[in-house]
């Protein structure tokens, strides 16, 4: 299996935790930095002492010369470091190792100091040996706390060690199996044999090893310090930052979009010259122009709202006294030319056409002013019932069917407002689609996260509602293209969805459309009744096939 495919076998991989906050960002970068500078500064000091003190340490080999080893060349020592008793002739072996008769050679007889090599001015620990063809004949150590005998025990790894170091008394770091790190350093012998003397590495390493210990509690704390009086730094420093977040914060939570709004109040104490005081003055400026804007368009809307209000109730009165007119010239008993006849017919039709338009925005204007609407319970299984009925008798051309719960579904809201809406939309499928439509209207109970609601639809397999009008389809005045239209043309102002949106929203409900050929729904979402819909009282033992919703077809029947 490859690498890539045991990675997606194991799942996601997790990754290192990282701060999120610009806070803690600066922070652990400050820390971060910090850190890797102590390691360097630690790392630097450390190589440097450790190469201090092994110069100074090849300096006292260079200062106590071979002397020690030197010493061995004439001991009582045969081939590889055996011994032989002192006063031997040295046969054997130990003649053959140093040659009787050979010139030059010192025999162990002419030895006057100790048999273990000549100890004075050394250092303890002092290592000393002779090499002969790159052989070890003598071997031996000064004693020590570590090491108190004279002898030592090669392995043949340390031999070889020893016999790889170049005679250039130049000194060299090996590990002797017996003794540690050494620290050694070879040179030519008298007789054409090698001599190599070498002092522990351990007072180096043990000197190095402090100065890591202290280097690392020292930056250790260094970097804790720094962290904390870093953190404290940071937020200090980014107080007018957290002061914008929170301002913004509770800006977002205003609703910008109607009524009158206070923003938060501000004040500002920070430097303009840094980069913080030059955010926080331009959120500053930008609060100060939204605010400005905000006020200037409530003021609009209250100008317009009471100007809609106005008009409205001052049309009432002559638009009322133009339909009256009009009917009592209709009812006068003497002849009456046709032409005339059918100018006040049509003067009759108009002005009950503009007295519904000025009682559609009069209503428009008082939900825009937050009138608070009647709140009593509510039967919407009835209000279906009702405003289906009235469809069937306005639109005989159009096929109407009814999917209702069984039990009655109850809304906490206004009557009347809501059977407005129910109109509004039976008269948009209605008007809006080809005779021949079938439009349907459901009501449903349903269960959310948020709690109980009820859902009314309405759909029509009609041609649609086009594209270029369906996103402002909800906002006033606003008409759907005659490739839609099915009727004469008999369409409205354009207030009727305007309303149902208006109303909806004053009930706490949501209203949404899904148009495509020859399906649209009209969707409302009403918040339940405060003692909930019957069909939530019911229980689940016995329905069977009884919570089966109700249906009716076009001749009013319940199937």
């Amino acid at each position: 299996m490859s690498a890539r495919a045991r990675a997606a076998a194991s799942g996601p991989a997790r990754r290192l935790p990282w701060p999120r906050t610009l806070r803690a960002r600066l922070t652990a970068g400050l820390v971060v930095l910090l850190a890797v500078s102590c390691a360097a500064v630690g790392v630097a000091a450390v190589l440097e002492l450790d190469g201090f003190l092994t110069g100074r340490l090849d300096e006292q080999l260079r200062q106590t010369g071979a002397g020690f080893a030197e010493s061995l060349e004439h001991g009582t020592y045969g081939p590889e470091g055996s011994k032989v008793a002192k006063g031997s002739k040295g046969t054997g072996a130990a003649e053959g190792a140093y040659g009787a008769g050979a010139e030059g050679a010192v025999k162990p007889s002419d030895h006057d100091g100790d048999e273990h090599g000549d100890t004075r001015r050394q250092a303890a620990a002092t290592f000393g040996a002779r090499l002969v063809a790159g052989r070890i004949t003598n071997a031996a150590v000064v004693p020590s706390r570590s090491h108190p005998g004279f002898d030592v025990t090669l392995t043949a790894a340390d031999r070889t060690a020893l016999a790889a170091l170049p005679a250039d008394r130049t000194g060299h770091t090996a590990h002797l199996s017996a003794l540690g790190d050494y620290r050694l350093a070879a040179c030519p012998g008298r007789d054409g044999d090698v001599l190599v003397t070498g002092l522990p590495m351990e007072p180096v390493r043990a000197a190095v090893h402090r100065l890591e210990l202290v280097a690392g509690g020292v930056f250790g704390l260094g970097l804790a310090v720094t962290g904390v009086a870093g953190a404290l730094w940071v937020r200090w420093s980014l107080r007018p930052l957290s002061r914008v977040a929170a301002t913004a914060t509770r800006v977002s939570e205003l609703r910008l979009a109607s009524g009158e709004v206070a923003l938060p109040a501000r004040t500002g104490d920070v430097d303009p010259r840094s980069e913080v005081g030059r955010v926080w003055a331009a959120f500053d400026r930008m609060l100060h122009h939204v605010e400005d804007a905000l006020t200037k368009r409530h003021a609009s809307e209250e100008r317009l709202r009471g100007f809609a209000a106005d008009a409205s109730h001052e049309l009432r009165t002559p638009v009322a006294s133009v339909r009256g007119h009009a009917e009592l010239a209709l009812l006068h008993p003497g002849p009456v030319p046709p032409e005339v006849t059918r100018a006040l017919e049509r003067i009759a039709a108009e002005s009950a056409r503009m007295g519904e338009l000025v009682d559609e925005m009069l209503l428009l204007a008082r939900l825009d002013a937050g009138r608070p609407l009647e709140r009593r319970p509510v039967d919407l299984t009835r209000l279906v019932l009702d405003a289906v009925t009235d469809a069937r008798a306005a639109g005989p051309g159009h096929h109407w069917a009814l999917e209702l719960p069984e039990d009655p579904v109850t809304v906490t809201g206004d009557a009347h407002r809501l059977h407005q809406v129910l109109a509004n939309l039976l008269a948009n499928a209605r008007l809006h689609t080809p005779a021949g439509t079938k439009a349907t209207v459901s009501l449903e109970v349903v269960r959310e996260a948020g709690g109980t609601g009820v859902v009314l639809r309405v759909h029509d397999d009609g041609p649609g509602v086009p594209d270029e009008v369906r996103p402002g389809v909800f906002e006033r005045f606003t008409r759907a293209d005659r490739r839609r239209a099915g009727s004469s043309g008999g369409a409205g102002a354009g207030l009727g969805l305007s309303i149902v949106a208006a109303v909806t929203e004053a009930h706490g409900g949501t209203v949404g459309l899904e148009s495509r050929p020859g399906s649209t729904a009209f969707t409302v979402r009403l918040p339940a009744g405060e003692d909930g819909p019957a069909d939530d009282r019911r229980t689940a033992e016995g329905k069977g096939a009884a919570d089966a919703p109700r249906t009716a077809g076009p001749d009013g029947v319940s199937g």
